[in-house]
C-alpha cells in the first residue's frame, strides 16, 4: 500500500549567513515576519519597506531521513512558488518554474540535506522577457513572463509583495509494484441515472505485474483488469439525487473510491466526492444578440455572482476554516456563483469542497489577466502542463460549471493599443482559442469553456459588446455616473463595481497612530487604484456634497455611494431577465486592508455593500425603474413558487406625509420578472417627494433627483439598546441609517446595513461582540442622511 510521509517539520530558511526557522507550507514573507526580520507589510506603509524581499534568492532546507521498505520513493511538491532548483546532498533533482502545478521527483534510496533554492521571481521573469521580447500589460510589473500568481506583483486593490516559498504541502510517497498516477472522472446524468467514467492511469515499478481496479460509488461496485498502464471503469447509479445550486435544491454528494489491486493486495486508493448534475451554457443568438445563460439540470439561471480574488496575498495562510467562513458569507448574502478570477490561483481543494457543500457554482478562470502573454517556450509547455493537471484535479467538483480562458486579454488586444505595440508577436490568443479549449475538450467534455471574459464570441464583434456574451462594465466607475448602468442591458455582466474604504476598525488597525483623513498618507497608500480617490470624489459629488475635512462623514458617504452604485446595476439588470442572465459583482473579498470594490474587507469585516447584496440577491426583489414608458415597479422572482400579493405604493413628502397612495396586485410566476406600471398620479414631483413600494416585507424607494438636491429634514430618532440589539425608532424620514458596529468595539458586527425608515417606523439591529451595550455609544455609531450644510 502506498505510504505518504508529510515533510512539514525541521525546515529552515537560509539567506546569506542568516538561518531562520521556516514553516512549510508557507512563504518567505511569513517566515521573515514570524522571525521579526520584517514588519507587517499590511500595516502603515510597511509594504514599501519589505520590497527588497522579492528581489533576493532564498533557500529552504531540511534533512531527508525517511526510510522505506518499498521499491520506489517519490518526492512530491504540491506547489512551489515559483522558479526553484531542488537538490539532495548537492545532487540536482530538478528545476521548476510554475507556481500553478505540482512536481514529482524520484528519490528512491536518497537521503541527506534537501535544499530548495528559489530565484527571485523578478530575475526569472526578466530572463524570459529578455529572451522573448516585451509584451504590454496593465501594470508595470513583469507578471506575464512567469507562471506565478499575477496579483502578487500588485494590482489596483493589492500590494506588491512578490514572495517565494513552498506554498503547498510536500511529502514523500513510498510505493511498490504500481501507484495511481491520475484518475479523470467524467460524471454525467443519463435518463435519471448517474453515469461515472473513471479514466485511470498508473505508474509501474514492475511492468509484468497484473493489475486490476475496483471502483465504488452509490452502493455500486465494479472490478476491471488494467491492460498496460491505463484503463476505464464505468459505473451506473440508478435514481441519483441531483446536485443543485443553492436556492434551487439540495447538494447531495457521493463518495467515489477507486482501489488499485495486484491480485488481492491493495496498492493504492483514490477517493473523492462527486455530485450528479448537468450543465450547459446557452450561447444561442436571438433577437437581442448572443446569449450567455447557465443551465443546470435543465433549469435556466440568473446568476447571482461575485468575483473572488485570493483571500490573502500570502495564499498559504488561507486555511480550510477561512475558506469556509468567507464562502459561507457569500452564500448567506444570496450569492450562487463565485468567479475565481484569472490574476490569482487555482484554489485549494478546500475552496471547491466548500462550494460543493454550499451550492455555490464556480466559474474558474485560467490564470491569465490583463496582459499579453508570450506563447513561446519555456511558457507554452508550462501552460499546457498546468492546464492538464488542474482540469483533472478539479473535475470531481460538481460546483465547477465553467472554464474561462482569461481575464480581459482579448479585450485588451482590441482596445488597449496592444495590437500596434505587439507588431505581430504572440500575446496569448493561441492559448485562449487553441491550447485551452483543446485541453478542456479532451479532458473535461462535461463542462463548457469560454475563451475569455469579456468575450463576445467572435472577432467579428467587439470583445466587450454588451449585446453578445460576457461584458465588463468599467466605464462606470472610471468615467461615468452609476446611473448610466441603466443605459444598456448586457447579456451577462461578469464584472462591475464601485469602491469604498474598509470598515473603520480595519483602517484604524492598519494605520494605527495616524490621524485618519481621506488624503492622509496611510489612507492614500492603502488605495491602489489609479486616481482612486479622485474617482471616489467625482462619483460622490454627482450625488452628494463632498464633506471637506470630515473623515467620519466621508467614510460613511463612500459606503452609501458604493451601495447605491451596485444596487443601481443589479436592480436594473435583474429587472431585464432573461435578456440579462447574470451579474458578477467585483468583488467579494480583499487580500489585505485597502480601499477597494470588495463587499468584505481585508480583515473579514462586512461592509454595508455586503448587507445590500442580501437584498439584491434574494429570491424576491422589488425595484422601481425608470423606463421609456415611465416609472415601473419590477418584481424579480427567482423562487420556485409564484409570487402573489399586494404592493402598497406611497407617494411621500420628505417632510413625512403621504401625498398619494394605491395598492396594486402582484402576480409573478416562478423564475420570472413581473412589471407593473406606476400610476402617473403617484410619480413623485420635484426634489421634496419620493415613492415607496412595500410588499411581503420588501421595500423599494425611488427619489427622482440626486441626494444633493433633496431637502432632507434633520433626522430625529430614539435609540434603545439591549444585549445583542440596538433599536432605532424614527420620528422623521431617516434615510440610509447605518450602525457602524466596529466603532462600538472592533470585534462587534451588525446584521443590517443601510436602512431607510419612514416616520413612526422602527428597526432592531442585531449586534454580536459588543460587551457593554450603551445607548449613547450606539447613537454615536449611527449615521444617516442629513440636511445639506
Amino acid at each position: 500500500m502506498l505510504e505518504a510521509t508529510p515533510l512539514t517539520e525541521g525546515w529552515t530558511l537560509r539567506h546569506g549567513g542568516q538561518v531562520l526557522p521556516a514553516r512549510v507550507p508557507g512563504c518567505v514573507h511569513t517566515d521573515l515576519l514570524a522571525a521579526g526580520v520584517i514588519p507587517d507589510p499590511f500595516l502603515g506603509r510597511n509594504e514599501t519597506e519589505v520590497a527588497w524581499v522579492g528581489r533576493r534568492e532564498w533557500t529552504y532546507e531540511t534533512e531527508l531521513r525517511a526510510a522505506s521498505g518499498h521499491e520506489q520513493t517519490d518526492l512530491v511538491f504540491e506547489g512551489l512558488d515559483t522558479a526553484a532548483e531542488i537538490t539532495l546532498d548537492g545532487q540536482l533533482l530538478g528545476r521548476v518554474r510554475n507556481m500553478h502545478r505540482s512536481h514529482r521527483f524520484h528519490a528512491t534510496g536518497l537521503r541527506g540535506r534537501l535544499a530548495v533554492r528559489f530565484a527571485s521571481a523578478y530575475t526569472e521573469a526578466g530572463a524570459v522577457r529578455d529572451r522573448l521580447g516585451e509584451r504590454p500589460a496593465a501594470y508595470d510589473e513583469p507578471y506575464q513572463y512567469i507562471r506565478k500568481m499575477a496579483c502578487s506583483f500588485g494590482w489596483d486593490w493589492g500590494p506588491t509583495l512578490v514572495t517565494a516559498g513552498i506554498w503547498r504541502p510536500v511529502r514523500l510517497e513510498h510505493w511498490s509494484t504500481a501507484r495511481i498516477s491520475r484518475v479523470r472522472p467524467l460524471v454525467t446524468v443519463e435518463q435519471g441515472a448517474g453515469a461515472v467514467e473513471l479514466h485511470v492511469e498508473v505508474e509501474r515499478s514492475r511492468v509484468e505485474a497484473s493489475l486490476g481496479v475496483e471502483a465504488r460509488v452509490g452502493g455500486r461496485v465494479v472490478r476491471a483488469a488494467l491492460d498496460g498502464s491505463s484503463g476505464v471503469v464505468r459505473l451506473r447509479v440508478p435514481d441519483v439525487r441531483l446536485w443543485w445550486p443553492r436556492g434551487y435544491g439540495e447538494q447531495p454528494l457521493y463518495d467515489v473510491e477507486l482501489t488499485l489491486l495486484h491480485g488481492e493486495e491493495v496498492l493504492d486508493v483514490w477517493r473523492r466526492r462527486i455530485g450528479f448534475r448537468t450543465v450547459e451554457l446557452d450561447r444561442r443568438p436571438d433577437a437581442h444578440g448572443t446569449g450567455f445563460t447557465l443551465v443546470v439540470n435543465g433549469e435556466r439561471l440568473f446568476a447571482r455572482g461575485v468575483n473572488w480574488i485570493p483571500d490573502d496575498v500570502f495564499p498559504s495562510r488561507v486555511t480550510r476554516e477561512r475558506y469556509r467562513r468567507r464562502l459561507g458569507q457569500a452564500a448567506a448574502a444570496g450569492v450562487d456563483l463565485v468567479r475565481v478570477w484569472g490574476g490569482g490561483i487555482y484554489e485549494s481543494e478546500d475552496f471547491y469542497d466548500a462550494c460543493d457543500e454550499l451550492g455555490l457554482l464556480v466559474w474558474q478562470d485560467f490564470p491569465f489577466a490583463c496582459a499579453a502573454y508570450p506563447e513561446e517556450q519555456p511558457l507554452r509547455g508550462e501552460v499546457e502542463a498546468e492546464a492538464r493537471e488542474n482540469v483533472v484535479r478539479l473535475m470531481p467538483h460538481p460546483s465547477l460549471v465553467l472554464w474561462n480562458g482569461n481575464n480581459e486579454n482579448l479585450w485588451g488586444f482590441r482596445d488597449w493599443d496592444w495590437e500596434r505595440r505587439l507588431a505581430g508577436n504572440s500575446w496569448g490568443e493561441g492559448y485562449y482559442l487553441g491550447v485551452l479549449p483543446r485541453v478542456v475538450a479532451e479532458l473535461d467534455p462535461t463542462r463548457p469553456y469560454t475563451a475569455g471574459s469579456p468575450w463576445s464570441g467572435s472577432w467579428d464583434r467587439h470583445p466587450n459588446d454588451p449585446a453578445h456574451g460576457t461584458h465588463h462594465s468599467w466605464e462606470v466607475w472610471n468615467r461615468e455616473d452609476y446611473a448610466d448602468y441603466g443605459l444598456t442591458v448586457p447579456r451577462f455582466v461578469a464584472e462591475f463595481g464601485w469602491q469604498a474604504p474598509p470598515a473603520f476598525a480595519t483602517l484604524a488597525r492598519a494605520l494605527s497612530g495616524e490621524e485618519l483623513a481621506a488624503d492622509s498618507p496611510g489612507v492614500l497608500h492603502h488605495q491602489k487604484a489609479a486616481d482612486g480617490n479622485g474617482k471616489l470624489r467625482r462619483g460622490l459629488e454627482r450625488h452628494f456634497a463632498f464633506p471637506e475635512g470630515d473623515f467620519d462623514r466621508w467614510h460613511y458617504l463612500m459606503q452609501v455611494n458604493q451601495v447605491r452604485a451596485v444596487a443601481a446595476g443589479i436592480e436594473h439588470w435583474r429587472s431585464h431577465w432573461p435578456v440579462c442572465a447574470g451579474t458578477v459583482v467585483w468583488q467579494l473579498n480583499d487580500c489585505w486592508p485597502v480601499t477597494s470594490w470588495a463587499a468584505i474587507d481585508g480583515d473579514g469585516r462586512e461592509k454595508p455593500l455586503y448587507h445590500e447584496l442580501k437584498r439584491l440577491y434574494a429570491d424576491r426583489l422589488l425595484t422601481l425603474q425608470v423606463r421609456e414608458s415611465g416609472l415601473v415597479l419590477a418584481a424579480a422572482n427567482q423562487g420556485a413558487e409564484a409570487w402573489t400579493g399586494v404592493v402598497r405604493l406611497r407617494r411621500m413628502s420628505v417632510e413625512g406625509g403621504a401625498v398619494g397612495e394605491a395598492r396594486v396586485e402582484l402576480g409573478v410566476e416562478a423564475r420570472t420578472v413581473g412589471i407593473v406600471a406606476v400610476p402617473r398620479e403617484l410619480e413623485p414631483a420635484g426634489a421634496k417627494e419620493f415613492l415607496v413600494a412595500d410588499a411581503d416585507g420588501l421595500r423599494a424607494v425611488h427619489f427622482p433627483v440626486p441626494d444633493r438636491e433633496v431637502p432632507y429634514p434633520r433626522p430625529e430618532f430614539d435609540v434603545t439598546v439591549a444585549p445583542g440589539a440596538v433599536t432605532v425608532t424614527a420620528h422623521t424620514l431617516v434615510r440610509d441609517l447605518l450602525l457602524q458596529a466596529d466603532r462600538l468595539q472592533p470585534e462587534a458586527r451588525a446584521d443590517h446595513g443601510l436602512v431607510t425608515l419612514l416616520p413612526g417606523e422602527r428597526v432592531t439591529i442585531g449586534v454580536r461582540g459588543w460587551q457593554t451595550p450603551d445607548p449613547a455609544a450606539a447613537r454615536s455609531a449611527l449615521y444617516c442622511m442629513e440636511p445639506a450644510g
